[in-house]
């Protein structure tokens, strides 16, 4: 098990400073917007919070199975950029999150960076859309978005890897608005690609894989989604063998309840949507796991139902130690499922994340 927390020399932002709560002046997601790609790929500076969140299952020649996390997070200092006199002055941060694991060594290993958005160490752009953060970067193969390079190293890992896109993008929500609680503005512009067709080489130490398999990409931006009394989040991000994809995700508040404005996302395999309501879904924890580093205790193993869809879902994690131990901890990792479609057998991988059972997650983003 690896973990390093990484800064560059020059800079001393600490998470505990990017968290410090939204800032006056910057917009708030309000109403459903019309959303223009490349150029909405690229980052939204008039909101203060935003992230490029790219996960995935593949497999080697082999048959060797791995599981990866490249995630890109901008946070706004300031939502109009000021002159200065020094070349070191930022008016945006960046931190990213790196993590592979093998699946039949049940061996996850994470690392995190952190850099200011000035001296060329980290950036966003939408036309040509490109992200990154020094040597990890985004960065788009044609014009429109839907083809991606991701590239990332660090000591014993490195990803090289392309993506495709074989779905058009997922606006969700309303609009793609994604309601985060009932009070306006607690939301965030929520889009898409739930299906990328995946090639690439993975390295483990001194070992170096060919690999493919499909990838699940998340842009989401907003400021001040959370409301007071969510201390965290359980999404999913689940790819079926019928091609159908399943995003969900609840919000879960400090006295035990759910927030009513969880939703999700299903996918059909023409890709025609559906939005999901609290209402429609319902989420059984099986297990439960206490990871030995932390203390926390997290969901593990889950049956997911849609009733009128007749989607029933059982999801097991690949191994249980794929818990992310960065600036605040969470687990991310890669899940198995199994299930039926109105009585017709169903496989598929995805990929879960939990927020906020180590400490809550309010005033984080």
């Amino acid at each position: 098990m690896v973990e390093n927390q990484r800064k560059n020399q020059s800079d001393t932002v600490h998470l505990r400073v990017v968290e410090s709560g939204s800032e006056p002046g910057f917009k708030r997601v309000l109403n459903s917007q019309e959303f223009r790609l490349p150029g909405d790929h690229g980052p939204h500076f008039e909101y203060q919070s935003e992230w490029w969140y790219y996960t995935g299952n593949l497999t080697g020649e082999k048959g060797e199975r791995f599981s990866y996390q490249l995630t890109i997070f901008r946070r706004g200092l300031s939502p109009q950029s000021r002159i200065r006199e020094s070349n070191f002055a930022a008016d945006q941060v960046y931190f990213a999150h790196f993590a592979m694991a093998s699946l039949e060594e049940q061996d996850h290993r994470f690392y995190e960076r952190f850099s200011r958005g000035a001296l060329g160490l980290a950036n966003a752009n939408g036309q040509p859309f490109e992200v990154f953060l020094e040597d990890w970067r985004i960065t788009a193969l044609d014009t429109d978005g839907s083809r991606v390079r991701l590239i990332a190293q660090e000591q014993d890992l490195a990803l090289d890897l392309e993506l495709q896109a074989s779905k058009a993008i997922v606006i969700h929500g309303d609009g793609g608005v994604s309601a985060k609680s009932s009070e306006a503005g607690n939301a965030s512009y929520y889009l898409s690609y739930t299906r990328m067709t995946t090639v690439g080489s993975m390295r483990f130490d001194e070992n170096t894989y060919q690999v493919e398999g499909t990838s699940w990409f998340d842009h989401e931006w907003s400021t001040s989604a959370l409301s007071e009394g969510v201390v965290g989040w359980d999404w999913f991000s689940l790819q079926l063998d019928d091609q159908q994809e399943l995003m969900l995700y609840v919000l879960r508040q400090e006295d035990g309840t759910v927030e009513p404005v969880s939703a999700g996302t299903l996918v059909r395999s023409d890709g025609s949507l559906r939005n999901l309501k609290l209402d429609d879904f319902s989420i059984e924890v099986l297990d439960l796991w206490e990871s030995p580093e932390t203390g926390a205790v997290y969901p593990s193993g889950w049956v997911i139902l849609i009733p009128d869809e007749g989607i029933q879902l059982e999801l097991t994690p690949a191994f249980e130690a794929q818990e992310m131990r960065v600036s605040f901890t969470y687990w991310e990792g890669s899940v198995e499922i199994d299930g039926s479609i109105r009585g017709v057998p169903i496989i598929g991988r995805g990929f879960v994340e939990l927020t906020g059972y180590q400490e809550s997650m309010e005033g984080v983003f």
